[in-house]
């Protein structure tokens, strides 16, 4: 039987937190419970210094910071727990998984899609557990078709968020991996080199940084890395960091 996921749900309306409540309580494989609830952000970050939660059921449209700007700020904890989103307003689902959410609600929330979301995160603490366990060896378990593989870190070009997902680049082939980028800065920020807000690159495998036109922003720089064709953006916001890494190299 699955464990019971602690949840932490912050919606600034009651009746939107008693729904949750108690559709959680009808949850199965996984299991929830609500550990603490909170009607704003500055409520929901003094509840998480001290009360430890595998997921924060989250609102976007609070008083005060809302829950974008929560998330945000959670990316820089070291270990931050899961956001699933669960809003009236679908026009943000874009900006929230770039925020690495793992799920994306609208309100009224049915069961199914309740569940199918805790089921997600269920698999993010399973996977933390099991590279609590495997990272120490430079492996990364990848689940692929049914299967789990272990890829070595040492093989790993870059990693670049892709919504819900990350991919995984080798000089080989590309994985999707179901994780955030923030999970490998925590555990080791030696290795990896944030080129932008949605990629890091290995910094042994840095070779150039290059001018390059990219179509949605225009023209700017890119990192090239050894044993892929394919350039990375780099932001104007991380480009000292680049050159200072090649320099460095």
């Amino acid at each position: 039987m699955s464990p019971t996921l602690n949840v932490v749900v912050v919606d600034d309306e009651p009746l939107a937190r008693l729904r949750l409540r108690t559709l959680l309580g009808d949850c199965r494989e996984p299991a929830a419970r609500v550990v603490a609830e909170a009607g704003d952000a500055a409520e929901a970050m003094s509840i998480l210094t001290h009360q430890a939660c595998d997921a924060l059921l989250l609102d976007i449209h609070m008083p005060g910071a809302d829950g974008l700007q929560l998330a945000r700020h959670l990316r820089t904890l070291a270990h931050p727990p899961a956001v699933v989103f669960v809003t009236a307003h679908a026009e943000h689902a874009v900006e929230a998984f770039e925020l690495e959410a793992l799920d994306y609600l609208t309100k009224p929330v049915r069961l199914e899609r309740l569940q199918a979301a805790l089921r997600k995160i269920e698999r993010r603490v399973e996977s933390y557990k099991a590279q609590d366990a495997d990272f120490s060896l430079n492996f990364l378990l990848i689940q692929d078709r049914g299967r789990t593989e272990r890829v070595p870190l040492a093989e790993v070009v870059y990693l670049k968020a892709e919504l819900k997902y990350v991919t995984v680049r080798t000089r080989e082939r590309s994985y999707i991996y179901d994780g955030s980028l923030s999970e490998f800065e925590d555990r080791d920020g030696t290795h990896w080199l944030r080129v932008h807000r949605n990629a890091l690159v290995a910094r042994h495998a840095m070779r150039a940084l290059e001018r390059h036109h990219d179509p949605e922003e225009g023209d700017g720089w890119a990192v090239r890395l050894e044993g892929v064709v394919e350039h990375l953006a780099v932001s104007r916001r991380q480009l000292a960091a680049v050159r200072e890494a090649l320099a460095q190299a």
